[in-house]
């Protein structure tokens, strides 16, 4: 009896330590962090689309394509990692699941997911080995949008459900990547299908930092205008400083395709606290984000030079679309002009 009353009582005193942990939270600031400068020293990286889209020669699909209809005949997670190494960059972030809701893992809670597909590989593990293999930082991209499991997003009766379905699968793609890697990044997207305040942010944002305290967490268009921090969208042009955080003082600000304005600000508020938030832009190499059987025309490498050096100035950063073939493979015309956009811009960092 005693036993069990000091089991009893073991069990209520930790519920009552884990209720008393402290949230962690984003610490106002007019300067970078430790970890906001790690980011910005990063500087340059590669974005890899691939998924079921891939497959379809669509940009944004809607849940309805077959699993199956995913055949990529081989993923060569190894020469995806190698030609970022090999092009200057130094870390990448992997689409893990876009709107259309298809996992590049094996999820617990869905089956569509590459394990009910025509290539098993877990994608995401496959990718975090190569980033050890060659000394590349991880990013994963995950949309909260998500058509296939929540595509009624008016109905706010679904939220509790779906927001307790991104969280368990964050951990699991945290369970993943850990075993090889730290992550560096993590790249939120379609967050505008909702009012901010019904999107799990504060609880997003522990579950990474609690586990990954130096990944940095940023949301696709995260700036507002005053009175209305929903305003959608907001360009980087029209940004100053002050404006308001749409959803939770994340640690780096996005809007695809947008290059930062000149001298772009810096500081932007939320509940009445100044956070300091560059900018990362995301653009793609060619026309299209996802591999697409048209897409045939590609930047030039002066375009793609002098992109570089508006994005990278003023401290920010840029990550550039590379999206692989269906058969698993980063395309040789983005490999020719990677390489010699990085003479481009080793020489114009020796000026």
């Amino acid at each position: 009896m005693k036993k069990l009353l000091l089991i009893a009582l073991v069990v209520f005193m930790a519920a009552g330590c884990r209720s008393l942990k402290q949230p962690i939270l984003p610490v106002s600031s007019t300067q970078p962090s430790k970890t906001q400068r790690k980011q910005i020293e990063r500087k340059y990286g590669m974005f890899i689309h691939f998924g079921i889209n891939t497959f379809h020669d669509q940009e944004w699909t809607d849940g309805s394509k077959p699993a199956s209809s995913y055949i990529p005949t081989d993923v060569d997670a190894d020469q995806w990692i190698k030609t970022a190494k090999d092009a200057g960059m130094r870390y990448i972030i992997l689409i893990t699941k876009h709107h259309d809701g298809f996992c590049l893992w094996d999820s617990k809670y869905t089956d569509y997911d590459v394990a009910n597909s025509g290539n098993k590989t877990n994608v995401v593990e496959a990718v975090a080995k190569a980033c050890r293999k060659y000394g590349i930082g991880l990013g994963l991209y995950y949309s909260l949008w998500d058509r296939k499991v929540n595509g009624n997003v008016k109905d706010t009766a679904q939220d509790v459900a779906y927001n307790t379905y991104m969280i368990r699968q964050l951990e699991e793609l945290m369970d993943i990547t850990r075993k090889h890697v730290p992550l560096v990044e993590f790249w939120f997207d379609g967050g505008w299908t909702k009012e901010n305040e019904r999107w799990p942010v504060n609880e997003i944002y522990q579950t990474i930092k609690s586990r990954e305290p130096e990944c940095q967490i940023g949301i696709n268009w995260s700036i507002g205008v005053p009175g209305n921090p929903d305003q959608h969208p907001v360009l980087p042009t029209q940004q100053k400083e002050g404006y308001p955080i749409r959803y939770f003082p994340s640690d780096f600000r996005l809007g695809d395709p947008y290059l930062p304005a000149e001298n772009d600000p810096k500081l932007f508020v939320h509940d009445g606290k100044q956070y300091y938030m560059p900018w990362e832009s995301t653009v793609c190499i060619s026309q299209r984000w996802f591999f697409n059987t048209t897409d045939t025309v590609y930047k030039s490498v002066d375009e793609l030079t002098e992109l570089y050096r508006i994005a990278t100035r003023n401290d920010n950063i840029l990550i550039l679309n590379c999206p692989p073939n269906r058969e698993g493979k980063i395309r040789e015309k983005d490999i020719e002009i990677l390489m010699l956009l990085k003479k481009n811009i080793v020489s114009q960092q020796g000026k």
